[in-house]
């Protein structure tokens, strides 16, 4: 069922502290899920909440949460376990900014997920943390190191349940519950109601209120979509040569964070783009103004997150770049609404991670409508348009418009004994600026994911996991792309044995590749991966810092069970 049209958030009993953050987000209305989550969130009942959309999901679940918290404790007092490191981060800054007016100094929220040093989150909980969001791995480890307490969690929060699932995590998930304390509150989230999901909250939910939205499925129809594979550190590149051959009046680049977006847009800036952010970390004063320079098109580009953009409408948006993807289908949807606008030809560009696929899959399902994949232009392409552009400007320039400046161009053929060709194309020159007309042949587009031809230089890397861990090779594949963002096929052979497993990968991403696969999680075991035939003296590869003594690790807690099948933390 849906909300009532004139239903506030003031009606739902919400503080007047999260009332305030939620104003200054421009939230106006409570959306289905939120009208029908929170009141009883607050009263302090389980709740099941199964939504094909998640639009409003966090704020559901995130503002009953915080209002229940002692702001005079300096201990962790609720968890939410999330399926990937980009929504835990996503979660995190949103919880931050409903939180941001709760006691004296805001909510403190630690996000915890595998690829980041583990040494820094242990630091930051050894300080006040309100909240943890984070991959349940991850949490799993720091419970058994002793970094995290579960004595003063009263609330947990399972946010995309049936992802959990799918990506291996559901045995972990359990295995914190049966941890936890008796009397803790707990918040299921989940699109879908598989039975293993059905078995989690039959078994350590207590009486839940069961919440179910319905919605329609919405299309696209009238805008062209696509869609690019690209490595997570070659996002930046592809957007800009996206934007440079690209031609719009108006561009929106969504990003997931306030700080991606402020990053982002800092980045355009400095290379040559007019472009500026928007996010609800800006007062309203700040936002409306950027919507001002582009409504009066003195900025062609606004990256933006979701909570900032709502009520945005601007005719003239030709574009709408997804630099990340939402995790909502329907959020999408919004995103891509904001294009083609009053009968205007509209466009839509998603950018997306091999580990992203089952999203935009499922993005691909609720629009009905599939992306088209493009490929992204390469150098030649761009400085092309760019030509393209430049002459487009000189040739539409009018005999009317040159006025002296041809008696000045006459004027200096005859005094300086050069030809119109020679003046034409010093001219040029200026109008071009720095660097090449054309590009090098060597030159390449970032990594989409496409073959690059020649020979790579293969050096061997060693996992501590081999083949009585019950894993598959895939997983390790799924591992070494998940953490560094790369694809999967730059994996050259594998050869698994009982207890290890001999990866070959190119030598020019070895360093990356070892920093990320340092304490992460493959088939349920803590692994670090180490080059197979050191280099240095000491078992190191050549220049690479020697990493600091690991901390003491708490007793291995018991009854935690073997998970099966691949996954990562």
């Amino acid at each position: 069922m849906d909300e009532p049209a004139d239903l506030r958030f003031a009606d739902l009993g919400l503080s007047p502290e999260l009332l305030k953050a939620v104003d200054e987000l421009g939230y106006e209305t409570p959306s289905a899920i939120q009208a029908q989550a929170i009141p009883p969130l607050l009263a302090g009942r389980d709740l099941i909440g199964q939504a094909q959309t998640g639009t409003g999901k966090t704020a559901a679940f995130a503002l009953p949460l915080l209002q229940r918290l002692d702001m005079s404790r300096r201990d962790v007092q609720a968890i939410v376990l999330t399926p990937t490191r980009e929504l835990a981060m996503q979660v995190a800054e949103a919880v931050r900014a409903y939180g941001k007016h709760v006691g004296p100094h805001g909510v403190r929220v630690l996000p915890v997920y595998g690829g980041q040093p583990i040494h820094l989150q242990r630091k930051a909980l050894q300080g006040t943390v309100h909240v943890v969001i984070g991959t349940p791995g991850r949490v799993v480890d720091h419970l058994e190191r002793g970094t995290l307490n579960l004595a003063g969690v009263h609330f947990f929060c399972l946010d995309e349940a049936d992802e959990m699932l799918n990506m291996g995590f559901l045995e972990d998930v359990e295995w914190i519950l049966e941890h936890a304390k008796s009397d803790r509150q707990i918040a299921l989230f989940s699109a879908t109601m598989p039975p293993p999901i059905r078995r989690v909250a039959d078994s350590q939910l207590h009486d839940p209120v069961d919440v179910q939205i319905r919605h329609a499925t919405r299309t696209v129809e009238r805008i062209e979509q696509a869609s690019i594979r690209v490595a997570r550190h070659e996002k930046a590149e592809a957007l800009e040569r996206l934007l440079g051959v690209e031609d719009h009046e108006a561009v929106l680049v969504f990003v997931g964070t306030q700080r991606g977006a402020t990053e982002l847009a800092e980045h355009l800036q400095a290379h040559g783009f007019g472009a500026d952010c928007i996010h609800g970390g800006m007062n309203q004063a700040q936002r409306d103004a950027v919507v001002k320079r582009l409504r009066a098109r003195n900025i062609q580009i606004v990256v933006g997150t979701d909570v900032a953009a709502r009520g945005l409408d601007i005719d003239h948006i030709g574009l709408v770049v997804n630099y990340d993807l939402p995790r909502d289908p329907e959020v999408y949807v919004h995103r891509v609404g904001r294009t083609g606008r009053a009968g205007r030809a509209g466009r839509a560009i998603s950018l997306w991670q091999p580990r992203e696929l089952h999203l935009l899959r499922s993005i691909e399902r609720f629009s009905g409508q599939p992306m088209e994949p493009m490929r992204l232009p390469g150098i030649e392409e761009l400085l092309a348009r760019r030509r393209e552009r430049l002459a487009e400007q000189l040739l539409t320039l009018q005999a009317e418009d040159l006025g002296e400046f041809v008696a000045w161009a006459q004027e200096l053929i005859a005094a300086n004994d050069v030809d119109a060709e020679t003046l034409a194309a010093a001219a040029l020159r200026l109008a071009w600026g720095e660097g090449p007309l054309h590009a090098p042949e060597s030159a390449a587009a970032p990594d989409t994911g496409d073959a690059q031809g020649g020979p790579i230089d293969y050096v061997e890397i060693v996992v501590p996991v081999g083949a009585r861990d019950r894993i598959r090779p895939g997983a390790i594949v799924g591992a070494i792309a998940g953490e560094t963002g790369l694809p999967g096929k730059i994996v050259g052979r594998i050869n698994m044995r009982d207890s290890v497993t001999f990866v070959q990968v190119p030598r020019q991403h070895l360093q990356l590749i070892l920093e990320r696969l340092a304490d992460v999680r493959i088939g349920g075991r803590l692994v670090r991966a180490r080059l197979a035939h050191p280099e240095g003296g000491d078992g190191r590869p050549a220049g690479r810092p020697q990493r600091g003594p690991r901390g003491p690790r708490g007793p291995r807690a018991p009854g935690r069970p073997h998970r099966k099948g691949p996954r990562r933390s």
